[in-house]
């Protein structure tokens, strides 16, 4: 059930990035620079403002990645494009029954960092 509830987060997520503001590399802050090359070496990503976070986008292992620093260069959230075709049949059955005549165009899987623990 949480993995299904965070597909669905996912796809509502997706919608938040149409607000981000590309940016660039020597606008990102030293401390997060530092804490995207401790979780993710040797990577190159571009880099988008959202509110008051920093997002890098980028490929690691052949998949498309996202990660969300917040201001202090905490890692908050890691988002892994994944084929629609993966998605639960109850999250396609949702989605016909809520939202007739509509499409998935994207799917991902997305894990947010918290204070407690890690939840999918």
């Amino acid at each position: 059930m949480k993995r299904l509830m965070g597909l669905l987060a996912s796809v509502i997520l997706m919608a938040r990035t149409v607000t981000a503001q590309k940016f660039k590399w020597a606008q990102v802050p030293a401390a997060v620079k530092a804490a995207f090359a401790k979780h993710f070496p040797g990577v190159t990503a571009k880099w988008e403002k959202e509110d008051a976070n920093y997002e890098a986008v980028f490929h690691q292992n052949g998949k498309e990645m996202s990660a969300l620093f917040d201001a202090n260069s905490k890692l908050s959230e890691t988002e892994v494009a994944i084929p629609i075709a993966a998605l639960p049949a109850a999250v396609h059955q949702y989605i016909q029954k809520n939202h007739p005549g509509k499409k998935i165009k994207e799917a991902s899987d997305i894990t947010i960092t918290l204070a407690d623990g890690i939840v999918h």
